[in-house]
């Protein structure tokens, strides 16, 4: 196996196919379409991430199993959503602490879609104790949270995304330092790609220093969690 994945066009064919075709017959038909060109593609870029990732961060795990692993379902939960498609028409590969329970704990992700490409590192919506811990260390720490976020070439390729709050949570005044942070209800920095560059044999080396570039924000958030980095 070469030591750098990327994913290929007949992917983005196939995730364009299903965006036109979101429906369980068309999926059943074509499933071992999606196993080739979707499924096995993502599962080589896990495998090829684990040694790296290893190196970058070693308690954040790279699963290459079809379930439970890395690999984010391909399944929509359509219980409680307005929007009934069942399947979902993107890539999505999480690679979770090896603590975390769920995908509110810290992790990098990788984002692949016909329409978008992009690279995530941090915690999204976590739980009230996670994101009380957060917020504290931000309030008690303000000079390491401004360098973790500061520091290049992590502030040059990312930004922090997410809603926040309107005000300051409970205990928090409007003149605390770093207040516009600590309204935050996620902690997540994206990396924005062209589409295109996810097709490119140096994709995973640019997914590789990207999230080395983010190990001062992710020690910080690990540290205000209480889990090592």
């Amino acid at each position: 196996m070469p030591r750098y994945a990327s994913f290929e066009t007949r992917t983005m064919r196939f995730l364009e196919a299903l965006q036109a075709n979101n429906n369980r017959e068309w999926f059943k038909e074509h499933k071992s379409r999606y196993e080739e060109d979707v499924l096995d593609v993502a599962l080589r870029f896990i495998i090829s991430m684990h040694e790296p990732l290893a190196e970058i961060a070693p308690r954040f795990t790279a699963v290459p199993t079809r379930v439970g692993g890395s690999l984010m379902r391909v399944y929509r939960d359509t219980r409680f959503s307005k929007n009934k498609l069942p399947y979902k028409t993107n890539i999505g590969i999480q690679f979770r602490h090896e603590q975390a329970k769920d995908v509110h704990s810290p992790g990098y992700y990788v984002h692949i879609a016909p329409d978008e490409v992009f690279l995530g590192a941090g915690m999204w919506r976590p739980d009230s104790e996670p994101l009380r811990g957060i917020r504290e260390r931000i309030a008690a720490r303000p000079a390491e949270w401004q360098r973790a976020i500061n520091e290049r070439p992590f502030s040059r390729h990312c930004s922090l995304g997410g809603e926040k709050l309107t005000r300051p949570p409970r205990g928090f005044g409007k003149d605390q330092e770093c207040i516009e942070d600590i309204k935050r209800k996620s902690f997540i920095a994206v990396r924005e790609f062209k589409v295109d560059d996810c097709l490119r044999p140096q994709f995973q080396k640019t997914v590789e220093t990207s999230f080395k570039s983010a190990e001062p924000f992710m020690r910080f958030l690990c540290k205000a969690v209480g889990v090592r980095f």
